[in-house]
């Protein structure tokens, strides 16, 4: 038998056990707010039969393991909300939480996560909690990230909500993480929200004759500079070295940055960042000696400026139109025409 469900507190916010007690004082306090996200029947206040219900449920819950940890929460003496931490499978538990209108906007919602979240580390022995979200309940995104859980990623399509499929966000937190007030804790929480854009590294080789060095490869149609995605932490110039020695076995040392273009969204792709490099001169038997990576190259090509548009996406012809009589400093392109 579990031993008795614990009253956990923060200063004047109590979370405890639900009582029958509580059906009356709490059940007209359901709003449509709470419909909303939770996909209750939208009939208005639960009856005191059902509610009364459930609070036995959650007694049953706590007796089972527990499988499921449900508090009350009450701030001052009164009833505001409720919390709790279901374990979903080993040592994992998912978070949940509604505060009542009246208190909403108050800070209340994060005093209690985080207490929820301590008590499931501490109490519960979890090594991560996780909360799933509608992405689109945007106060819940927000108490998810000040109670210290990071944004993990989105299941798309994975719920339905009034008849409609809804996105997840899913955002998690390990027993390791720093606490979110401290320095580490609160950028471990910002890194996981910021934006992230593709910065690709590419070169620009030329011959003798000034033709350059094209890759033709095995997943587009279009050829392309040599060059890739640079990797998280890597830098876009040790990005270029590594892709060109594992793509094409060739040792190449960039001597300048040429232009940084910025490409909005094409064919499905998403907008990106190229940084392109100087990689020099070259001599024509180089792309004869090169080991290619059969899997996304299929040949090397010296071009010339005539042979551009049928062989290269639109952007990278404008982009080799302009380096051609480019003489000046960094050139800063805009889908490979200069923006400033």
């Amino acid at each position: 038998m579990s031993a008795p469900q614990p009253t956990l507190r923060d200063g004047d916010l109590v979370l405890r056990p639900w009582q029958h007690s509580d059906v009356e004082a709490t059940r007209h306090l359901h709003d449509a707010e709470m419909t909303r996200w939770f996909g209750l029947p939208a009939a208005g206040a639960p009856s005191a039969e059902r509610h009364g219900d459930w609070v036995e449920q959650t007694h049953t819950e706590w007796a089972d393991g527990p499988a499921k940890a449900t508090f009350l929460c009450e701030w001052g003496g009164q009833p505001v909300g409720s919390v709790d931490v279901r374990v979903a499978e080993e040592r994992v538990g998912v978070l949940s939480w509604a505060i009542y209108a009246p208190f909403r906007q108050k800070g209340l919602a994060v005093r209690a996560v985080r207490l929820l979240v301590r008590f499931a580390f501490d109490e519960l022995g979890l090594a991560r909690v996780e909360a799933h979200v509608n992405p689109l309940n945007r106060a819940s995104v927000r108490t998810a990230l000040r109670s210290g859980l990071r944004r993990e990623g989105l299941l798309r399509g994975n719920t339905s909500l009034s008849d409609e499929r809804h996105d997840t966000l899913v955002l998690g937190r390990v027993r390791e993480d720093p606490e979110p007030d401290t320095r580490e804790g609160f950028i471990g929480i910002l890194n996981s929200t910021l934006p992230t854009k593709r910065s690709i590294a590419q070169g620009v080789l030329r011959n003798a004759r000034g033709d350059v060095l094209l890759c033709e490869l095995t997943y587009k149609a279009e050829w392309d500079l040599p060059g890739g995605v640079v990797d998280p932490s890597e830098s876009p110039a040790a990005c270029l070295v590594r892709e060109v020695r594992e793509e094409l076995g060739l040792d190449v040392t960039p001597r300048g940055l040429l232009a940084v273009n910025w490409l909005p969204p094409w064919r499905g792709w998403t907008d990106a960042t190229v940084f392109v490099f100087d990689l020099g001169r070259a001599p024509d038997d180089l792309a004869a000696d090169a080991a290619l990576e059969p899997r996304e190259i299929r040949a090397l090509h010296w071009c010339g400026e005539e042979e551009l548009e049928e062989r290269v996406a639109p952007y990278n012809q404008r982009l080799l139109a302009f380096l051609a009589t480019h003489t000046g400093p960094t050139a800063y392109l805009e889908d490979g025409l200069p923006a400033l």
